[in-house]
């Protein structure tokens, strides 16, 4: 039997703190699986529902964008995985009678783990101006109020679409179609506010703003990169990969400012051998302060020019642009400035250099680490131009890996949701649908918090996500939402979203990856793609959690009948009724979906094609992949100042929390805590176990706080500090984002410590 949600926020006042781990996975994972699936589901339905994640007949795991191989695993999902699906295949149910019981007031004043712990929402919601609760509403008079509104705008372009990386394909390409049918390109994405920065970088150097690599690239690298990246929590399945690449005679080089479990040594629960002995990872450990990847990657390839033959010539001659520009700035890097910027000893830096000149097969694996910086863009181009020195993009076991985060955000990209758009896909999509799609670009999603602030724009329609939650400085993004005269939010579930609200605010309630989607032609599935290109079918098999619940893209296409009306002569009856009639319009508009009907129905789907991959042909302004040259930069740090990295807790998902454990960091029964390095930590006089307030400091001189985090003696870099999001973001700066990608910088923002009390 499933257990009832907690009726009260917990404390969170003193958690305990304990050693670090130095292994992930094994049968602490299985336990805390069984766990909280059993808590949420029962015993039955987590059987029902586990054996079918990730299946070629079942559905795509609602979690992480890691891809399946060919042969899958019967148990083939991770602990987090496990967590992400029994939260959406819960017993628990938010009815009407939950809202008549929670005014908004109080529902406000709980924590964003409390409200998602109450289960799956089951009828439309409306806040009403001036109203203490929400109250239920016909699903008729929900669209009705979002038409009239968007009617009555002055301009398209006082409407933002924000969609969350869960969108299926479908779902995703009708949003944006009717986006630019109305007239706007505000399409923002939870992909500007991670791998942007990678998309940015790649599409400059090497025409594809997507990884170059496969599962089986990995199992055949010589040398694998994983850098800002913690696998262990954030992609677990990656570890697996990992594991067979290193039983094939792989090194790892692991560069992070902390030294996280899942890459030290992993336990793989799904063999007798794995869960007994396991494996070690890493075979170099680089401890980088935060924000000098830059100058360790520029040192590298400074080196690698020095060192004779270590060049691919050939490669280089016939395949890239820029070469002598690149060679001649990356010959000015300097030995001290590299020490300083990365805080690593010139040793570990000759160890990673014969590592690569010892690999003739080299991955670089990367997340947040890397994007979340001002200069994200620019790291991400030297770590291009390291892979093309010796050739280590377009051939087998070698290329680039940005590992993404959301189950299908490069699917939602790849359909269109993007503010802005190449001509060639507006192009296509005005042929098939005889419309005039928008020039100009929309807002990203710091644009559109800037916008809503500024009353540029007054209605938010979010497809899934925790927009308020997932973004950065937290009191001036609410204050923009309460600006809107109608926010509405596409859900499963509760979240801080739903309780801070325009003048009116809807909550629509969708079926999730799970549910059996049954439209008027039929059992219906929806497509993802993963992070590596590959595009695959999911197919829920729970009963839907109530009778009142829509699907994503009947959602969006009774959206765009009510804004719309009947002067739209686009076919949205037929796309709620049979989901294949999208997937043959998207065959015509997208490259590379042709013929997508037939080739989705093979099990396991198909892969994307990548032109660098593939035929070794880049899609640049030049032709050719392009190296770059860029003045190094990282974050100078005053003294008596820390640099703080904003990162997840083992027991979380993006903004979803499951729990109030960190069990691979030792911390258990609360978030509020900061990671410093205990000779900063003397320095500053914060003795473990002592309560500071973390308050940041930018150029614009307004004081961000967040109170009350407990100090935590940790093995940070030295002058690098950690601390878990939301409850973070509200330190990181609007105005404080990556060069180009426009992407918070929240891996390095400058704080300091100020004491204060207990919570």
């Amino acid at each position: 039997m499933a257990a009832k949600p907690p009726a009260d926020d917990p404390v969170q006042d003193a958690p305990q703190v304990a050693a670090p781990q130095h292994t992930a996975a094994g049968m602490p994972a299985i336990g805390h699986t069984l766990r909280i699936a059993q808590q949420q589901m029962g015993v039955r339905r987590t059987a029902q529902t586990l054996l079918k994640v990730n299946q070629k007949d079942g559905f795509d795991c609602p979690g992480c964008a890691w891809p399946e191989e060919d042969k899958r695993h019967t148990a083939e999902f991770c602990e987090n995985g496990a967590k992400a699906v029994a939260e959406e295949a819960t017993l628990r149910r938010v009815t009407p009678d939950f809202f008549a019981a929670h005014p908004i007031a109080d529902l406000a004043g709980r924590s964003g783990y409390w409200l998602g712990q109450q289960g799956r929402i089951t009828q439309p919601m409306l806040l009403e101006k001036g109203a203490e609760r929400y109250e239920a509403v016909s699903w008729e008079r929900a669209f009705e109020i979002i038409g009239t509104e968007i009617k009555e705008l002055a301009s398209p372009d006082e409407a933002v679409f924000y969609t969350s990386g869960r969108t299926s394909n479908e779902a995703a390409f009708l949003l944006q179609l009717f986006a630019r049918e109305l007239g706007t390109n505000n399409l923002p994405d939870c992909s500007n506010m991670c791998h942007e920065s990678s998309g940015s970088a790649l599409s400059e150097t090497i025409g594809v703003g997507k990884g170059s690599v496969s599962l089986e690239d990995l199992h055949q690298a010589d040398l694998i990169i994983v850098a800002g990246q913690n696998p262990g929590t954030n992609h677990p399945r990656m570890l697996i990969a990992l594991e067979k690449a290193k039983a094939a005679g792989a090194k790892i080089i692991s560069v992070n400012p902390l030294p996280e479990a899942g890459l030290e040594h992993f336990k793989n629960p799904q063999t007798p051998q794995g869960m007994l002995k396991g494996a070690a990872l890493t075979d170099l450990f680089l401890q980088i302060r935060l924000g000098g990847d830059q100058a360790l990657f520029r040192l590298l390839n400074k080196l690698i020019v020095q060192t004779d033959g270590a060049i691919d010539e050939t490669f280089v001659r016939e395949h890239t642009h820029g070469y002598e520009e690149f060679a001649a700035t990356a010959a000015e890097a300097d030995w001290d400035e590299t020490l300083t910027a990365t805080g690593l000893d010139r040793a570990k830096i000759e160890e990673a250099l014969r590592m690569v000149l010892a690999s003739q097969r080299t991955i670089v694996c990367w997340a947040m680490g890397l994007t979340q910086h001002k200069h994200a863009v620019p790291t991400i181009r030297e770590v291009v131009n390291f892979l093309l020195l010796r050739g280590n993009i377009g051939r087998p076991g070698a290329g680039v890996c940005p590992v993404r985060g959301h189950s299908n955000v490069q699917g939602d990209r790849t359909m269109g949701i993007f503010e802005r758009p190449a001509p060639a896909f507006l192009d296509a999509l005005d042929k098939e649908f005889a419309i005039t799609s928008p020039r100009h670009h929309g807002f990203d999603v710091v644009r559109a918090i800037q916008a809503l602030r500024d009353g540029r724009a007054k209605v938010f329609f979010a497809m899934g996500g925790n927009f308020v939650a997932a973004s950065p400085d937290t009191h001036v993004t609410e204050a923009a939402m309460r600006r809107a005269d109608l926010t509405v939010h596409v859900s499963t579930k509760l979240n801080r979203s739903h309780v801070v609200t325009g003048t009116r605010a809807l909550i629509l309630p969708t079926l999730g990856r799970t549910d059996k989607d049954v439209q008027a032609a039929g059992k219906q599935f929806v497509t993802v793609e993963d992070s590596m290109g590959m595009v695959h079918a999911s197919r829920g098999n729970l009963t839907p959690a109530g009778p009142h619940l829509l699907s994503e893209p009947a959602i969006v296409a009774r959206l765009a009948r009510a804004a719309l009306g009947p002067a739209s002569t686009t076919p949205w009856e037929d796309f709620e009724k049979d989901y294949a009639t999208i997937r043959d319009r998207i065959s015509r508009v997208v490259p590379g979906f042709e013929d997508f009907n037939a080739r989705v129905a093979h099990p396991g789907g198909f892969t994307l094609p990548h032109a660098p991959r593939d035929e070794r042909r880049f899609p640049t302004a030049t032709g050719k992949a392009n190296f770059t040259a860029a003045p190094v930069e990282y974050p100078a740090l005053p003294e008596g100042r820390l640099l703080l990295q904003t990162l997840r807790s083992h027991d979380q998902y993006n903004t979803t929390i499951y729990g109030l454990d960190d069990r691979y960091r030792g911390i258990k029964g609360g978030r509020r805590v900061v990671l410093v390095n205990p000779d900063d930590a003397r320095d500053l006089g914060l003795a473990d176990g002592s309560y500071t307030d973390l308050v940041s400091e930018w150029k614009d001189g307004v004081e961000r706080r967040a109170p009350g985090f407990r100090v935590v003696h940790y093995p940070t870099a030295r002058g690098c500090a950690a601390a878990y999001y939301p409850e973070t973001n509200v330190l990181v700066p609007l105005d404080s984002t990556a060069d180009t990608s426009n992407t918070p910088a929240s891996k390095s923002v400058i704080v300091r410590l100020e004491q204060s009390p207990p919570a």
